[in-house]
C-alpha cells in the first residue's frame, strides 16, 4: 500500500466490498432474483429487467479510450458529483480532516465535505489575477488535516482555466500529504489540454470529467474520476454497486461512436465560434460593466443592475444563473452560450 491510500480513512482501507451477485452475461440468469422478461415498455439493448454490469468495466474501458487512459485508471460514476462525493467519503473522517476550496467556484466540493463532516478551508481565487489561485495562501492553508485539495479549470462560475505550471507545482508539494483533485469539467472548452498525460508522474492528481457538457449527455449522469489505479481501486470499494444504469450504459456507447463524436467535436467548434461574438456584443451594451474571458461553455458577466438584467432575460422566456451571492461577484450573472438564436435573443432582451 502506497502513500496514496494509506492517507485514506482506515475503516475503508480496510472495508470489505459488497458481494454482488456474478457477472457472466453469457449464461441464463438465475442467481440475482430478477424477473426472465422485459417490461412491455422497454426498449433498450440489453434489457432493464437485468442488472447492469456492477462495475461497468466496459465503460471504464470505452471512457479510458476517450481520455487516452487505460481502463484501470477510470472510475465511472454518476456525474461529477458522485466522484466528488466519493472522494470525501474515502479520505475525510468527521471532525478530523479538512478539505480545501477556492471561491468563488463549484459548490458541491464544501456540500460533499460538510455532509461527511469534513472541515472546509477556503482560500479564495484572487479576482485581481483573473481569478486564478494564490500558491502561496493554499500552501499557508496546508494543514496536516488537509487530505483533499480541489481547483476546477476552467473554473465554474469565472471561466478562466488555472496555470498549468503552478498545478503541477501544488500536485508535486501534496504527495504524500493530500490529493489534488482538478476539476475539468469543462477542458473541452478550452484553449489549455487536459493534465491527463500528467497523471502518471503526479501520483497526487486526480482528475474530475464529465460527458454531461461537450457530449450532451447532462441528462445520463456519466461522468468519469481518473486517477492513479491504486485511488480507483480503493473507490470502487465504496461506489455502490449498479451505480450507473444500463440506459446511461447504452447512451454512453452510443454517443462515442465515430459518428455522434465527430457531431460532438463540431458543436464544441460552434461553441468557440460563439463565445467571442456573445461576448463582445454584451461588452457593447450600456448595462454590463465587465465581461470575464472564458475558457468553458458559458460566460461570466457583471451588470451595472444584475437584477434588472436577470428580470430582462426571464420576460424573454431565458434562464441566467444569478451569481450575486457568491464572494466577490455581487452584481454577476453566469450566461450559458446558446446557440445563435438562443444568444440573439438574450442580446436584445438586454439591449
Amino acid at each position: 500500500m502506497s502513500w496514496l491510500t494509506g492517507i485514506a480513512r482506515p475503516e475503508i482501507q480496510a472495508l470489505r466490498p459488497y458481494e454482488h451477485a456474478g457477472w457472466e452475461p453469457g449464461l441464463v440468469r438465475l442467481h440475482a432474483n430478477e424477473l426472465p422478461w422485459r417490461n412491455d415498455t422497454d426498449q433498450s439493448v440489453e434489457g432493464l429487467n437485468r442488472y447492469p454490469e456492477p462495475h461497468p468495466f466496459a465503460l471504464a474501458n470505452r471512457l479510458g479510450e476517450l481520455y487516452g487512459l487505460p481502463g484501470e485508471w477510470v472510475l465511472a460514476t454518476r456525474g461529477g458529483d458522485e466522484a466528488i462525493d466519493l472522494l470525501a467519503r474515502a479520505w475525510c473522517s468527521e471532525g478530523r480532516h479538512d478539505v480545501i476550496i477556492t471561491p468563488p467556484t463549484f459548490g458541491m466540493y464544501a456540500v460533499c465535505a460538510r455532509v461527511q463532516g469534513a472541515g472546509v478551508v477556503t482560500v479564495p481565487l484572487v479576482r485581481e489575477r483573473g481569478y486564478g489561485f494564490d500558491p502561496q495562501a493554499l500552501r499557508a492553508a496546508l494543514g496536516p488535516r488537509v487530505k483533499l485539495v480541489y481547483l476546477c479549470s476552467p473554473n465554474n462560475p469565472t471561466g478562466n482555466s488555472m496555470d498549468r505550471a503552478s498545478v503541477l507545482a501544488l500536485a508535486r508539494e501534496l504527495e504524500g500529504r493530500a490529493l489534488l483533485v482538478v476539476d475539468e469539467a469543462y477542458v473541452e472548452f478550452s484553449t489549455q489540454p487536459s493534465l491527463v498525460p500528467e497523471l502518471a508522474s503526479h501520483p497526487s492528481l486526480v482528475l474530475l470529467r464529465t460527458l454531461s457538457k461537450a457530449h450532451a449527455l447532462a441528462g445520463a449522469r456519466c461522468g468519469a474520476l481518473l486517477a492513479q489505479p491504486e485511488v480507483v481501486a480503493l473507490l470502487r470499494k465504496v461506489i455502490q454497486p449498479y451505480a450507473v444504469t444500463q440506459l446511461t450504459i447504452e447512451a454512453v456507447f452510443a454517443a462515442l461512436a465515430p459518428a455522434p463524436l465527430a457531431r460532438s467535436h463540431e458543436r464544441i467548434a460552434s461553441v468557440l465560434a460563439e463565445r467571442p461574438r456573445l461576448a463582445a456584443a454584451l461588452a457593447a451594451l450600456p448595462g454590463v460593466a465587465r465581461v470575464w474571458p472564458s475558457d468553458a461553455n458559458f460566460l461570466l458577466v457583471e451588470f451595472v443592475d444584475a437584477g434588472n438584467a436577470l428580470s430582462r432575460s426571464h420576460a424573454a422566456g431565458l434562464l441566467v444563473r444569478d451569481f450575486r451571492a457568491a464572494p466577490t461577484l455581487g452584481q454577476a450573472l453566469r450566461i450559458t452560450i446558446g446557440t445563435r438564436e438562443q444568444n440573439d435573443r438574450l442580446l436584445e432582451s438586454l439591449a
